[in-house]
């Protein structure tokens, strides 16, 4: 189950990162955090640029509504998301099933 909170009106969400795959993807769950691969490379932000374009087409929104808020040089990311529910939030995971 993923581990999700609110916080100032944003939905605060861990992101476990895997740069450099083969696709683009939801994977599922990691240690409560969102796992999900992208086949940019960890190089001057591409990955989190990738993860923050997934993200927002999964869910359906503006990239703008998503915030990197910790983590940018890491695999495990922390996001404040905009404009969405907890729940869509944590329906990602289900998708994935």
């Amino acid at each position: 189950m993923l581990d999700t909170q609110l916080k100032n009106g944003a939905v605060i969400l861990r992101v476990r990162a895997q740069p450099k795959a083969s696709r683009d993807a939801i994977v599922g769950e990691h240690g409560g955090a969102l796992k999900v691969a992208v086949t940019a490379p960890p190089d001057k932000g591409k990955a989190n640029k990738a993860v923050v374009e997934l993200l927002a087409k999964a869910l359906g929104i503006p990239k703008s509504n998503i915030e990197l808020v910790a983590g940018a040089t890491s695999r495990d990311k922390t996001f404040a998301i905009r404009g969405v529910t907890r729940e869509a939030v944590e329906a990602l995971i289900e998708e994935t099933e």
